[in-house]
């Protein structure tokens, strides 16, 4: 076997920059056409009493890996960088497992990582941001302030053009660690989600979004007692590959849109 072959990247098992060595990157790099970096970023958050901590960077992981399928079809290249794990998590405040970090110390942290994947030579990075805390959403996009045009995306799933394409729970707002995330997890790694637990919780009709509409600011003060809302019991699987693939499509949109924008 020739010792470039861990370049080859297969639909299964995409290109991940953790494991592959200097001379595979030095390969990669010298092919001849862009190679962009997707970077997972979630949260250390409570997302009820069935789903883990690290649910977001999960889901944010997983997105970007099966958008890397996508973005080979189309001819572009693309690796998977380590996930940011830490977010901003205000909205659980009171709940154990809240991990928060200020969003100026995210939005600097993430600035640097993106410099630095580009100073490196890859054309392009895309932050891939499932944690949907307002302050979180502000901090991943203001760290794209500054680098020139197409060099850094976001892709998350608070925008108007991708939120339409996931499911009604989503779009009513009433999906934390709801019926929507729930299925997400069971799709990617089932073994975290407590699902005989899932499967007896009452559905929690709290929509985040009218509830940040009216001035609230944390899950309690919204009536989450038991840091979800949604139907949890409601969750497949099924339905967790079909939102994976709107959410892959969703990262392949935004580093198509951004390396289309490069200056030649």
């Amino acid at each position: 076997m020739s010792a470039l072959a861990p370049v080859a990247q297969t639909s299964d098992r995409p290109l991940r920059l953790s494991e592959m060595t200097t001379e595979t990157v030095s390969v990669l790099l010298g092919a001849g056409k862009p190679v962009a970096v997707l970077l997972p970023v979630g949260s250390v958050e409570p997302h009820g009493p069935h789903l883990p901590l690290g649910t977001d960077t999960v889901i944010s992981e997983t997105a970007a890996e099966r958008a890397i399928a996508i973005l080979a079809a189309r001819g572009i290249s693309a690796v998977l960088a380590p996930s940011i794990p830490y977010g901003v998590t205000d909205f659980a405040l009171g709940f154990a497992g809240a991990i928060s970090v200020p969003a100026a110390a995210l939005s600097a942290f993430l600035r640097a990582v993106a410099q630095a994947h580009l100073a490196a030579g890859f054309a392009h990075v895309c932050l891939v941001n499932n944690h949907l805390e307002p302050a979180q959403d502000a901090a991943v996009r203001g760290a794209t302030v500054g680098f020139p045009e197409g060099a850094v995306s976001v892709a998350c799933p608070l925008t108007r053009r991708w939120g339409r394409t996931l499911s009604a729970e989503f779009k009513s707002g009433a999906c934390h660690a709801g019926q929507y995330e729930t299925s997400l997890v069971l799709a990617a790694t089932p073994a975290l989600v407590d699902s005989e637990r899932a499967l007896g919780l009452p559905g929690v009709e709290v929509s985040l979004s009218e509830g940040i509409k009216a001035g609230k600011n944390t899950f309690r003060a919204m009536g989450m007692d038991a840091a979800y809302s949604g139907t949890p019991a409601a969750a497949s699987a099924e339905e967790g590959h079909q939102l994976y693939e709107a959410l892959a499509a969703m990262v392949a949109g935004e580093v198509s849109d951004g390396l289309s924008r490069k200056p030649p």
